[in-house]
């Protein structure tokens, strides 16, 4: 018991210093409950570790009661090294960020191909994380931790990915493939899942305890936090959102089945039906070729107007089936489509409105949150930021023992 009690109180206080940014041990005890005894060896053995720091709150002011400068707790940024990484349909987005969360330096990158095996994925993210050591003058070997963000099904606990639309192959270790490439502890999970922990860390969801984050890029993700806990399910195949179905025996989708969400609001489903519409370059830039469907619907185009409408009911009925399934307090839709209106536009938001229950209570707010890459890169960082903060805290265990 008293263990368990050790390391509960350890990984409160780390977290009650980093939320905080700066606090003094005696607020750390009235915001936690925890004894001022305990707070004050807790915090010794994080001092002796190096991985918080004592910062003067106001230099010459005193403290009353012992008339020496009043000291403050902050995490000691040096103490650690973490990247956060996304990986798109062409490219890697990347970012280094300290202990604190201070963001060091960036690396954006083309893939060589949308689709790549295993290795070659873990070689281009090696070369990607040693260029963006050495804007620092760093070694991937001074990185205590990865995160990485990959679209597909995940198993997060170790790394395993069932199948992602960025590789050629199902069933892969992708977790242990990159710790042994880079030699650095790499933390994997669907990026769906690192944008709703963006968003919980220090984006829209920071005061809310339950909410939905919708991902509109090449594919539809869903990122869950209910009850301030991120949601993955058993199997990792939790918040399946582009996934759920909507048609029996309908469109096909990339993952192998019919009749998907995706596979009627995706680019890549918008892009199959746009060789219908006249004028179309089925040789065109992907984007340029959605941006040109959604011209053609806007001037007028029966047949794109129909493409895109029937798009915009089907995303409208699927997130009225999570307001009515969840009942969360906020939705976020965010996503590199987030340049293009068709699946947020009061229509469509008028839509899902009309289809969930009705109560004497405002529906959830939906708000969109045009992330770059490198955001969601810094959401993959902070999960990795989790990960390296609890490995130090098992040293301190280990130590212990």
């Amino acid at each position: 018991m008293a263990v368990m009690q050790r390391e509960y109180g350890r990984r409160t206080l780390l977290r009650e210093i980093r939320k905080a940014g700066r606090i003094p041990r005696i607020e750390l005890s009235g915001l936690t409950g925890i004894s001022r005894a305990t707070v004050t060896t807790i915090t010794a053995e994080f001092l002796s570790d190096g991985l918080v720091e004592e910062v003067s709150r106001d230099e010459g002011e005193p403290d009353s009661r012992r008339g020496r400068p009043r000291v403050d707790l902050k995490i000691r940024g040096a103490a650690h090294l973490v990247v956060g990484v996304k990986i798109s349909h062409h490219k890697l987005s990347l970012v280094l960020l300290d202990f604190e969360g201070e963001q060091l330096a960036t690396e954006e990158c083309d893939l060589s191909r949308p689709v790549s095996s295993p290795e070659e994925l873990a070689a281009e993210i090696r070369q990607a994380v040693s260029r963006l050591a050495g804007h620092i003058g760093r070694e991937p070997g001074d990185i205590s931790g990865i995160g990485i963000g990959i679209a597909g099904i995940v198993e997060a606990n170790d790394g395993f990915v069932h199948w992602s639309p960025s590789l050629s192959a199902r069933n892969v270790e992708l977790g242990g493939l990159l710790t042994g490439m880079l030699g650095v502890p790499c933390f994997i999970d669907n990026d769906a899942n690192l944008v709703a922990v963006a968003e919980h860390t220090f984006g829209l969801g920071r005061d809310h305890s339950d909410f939905l984050v919708v991902t509109i890029e090449s594919g539809v993700g869903l990122g869950m936090v209910i009850g301030g806990a991120l949601y993955r399910g058993t199997r990792g195949c939790g918040a399946e959102f582009g996934h759920t179905k909507v048609q029996l025996n309908g469109a096909l989708c990339r993952c192998g089945q019919r009749g998907c969400l995706e596979a009627y609001v995706a680019d890549y489903a918008l892009l199959r039906e746009a060789t219908l519409v006249s004028g179309q370059d089925a040789h065109a830039d992907p984007a340029k070729r959605v941006e040109n469907l959604l011209d053609a619907a806007r001037a007028g185009d029966a047949t794109a107007r129909s493409i895109v409408d029937r798009a915009g009911q089907i995303f409208a009925m699927g997130l009225a089936n999570l307001v009515n399934i969840f009942d969360p307090e906020l939705i976020i839709l965010a996503g590199e489509q987030m340049q293009f209106d068709h699946l947020y536009s009061d229509a469509v938001i008028d839509t899902m409105r009309k289809s969930i229950v009705q109560v004497d209570k405002a529906p959830p707010e939906v708000v969109v949150h045009k992330w770059g890459d490198l955001m969601w890169a810094r959401g993959a960082a902070a999960y990795a930021l989790d990960k390296v903060s609890e490995m130090a805290l098992e040293r301190l265990d280990e130590h212990a023992a």
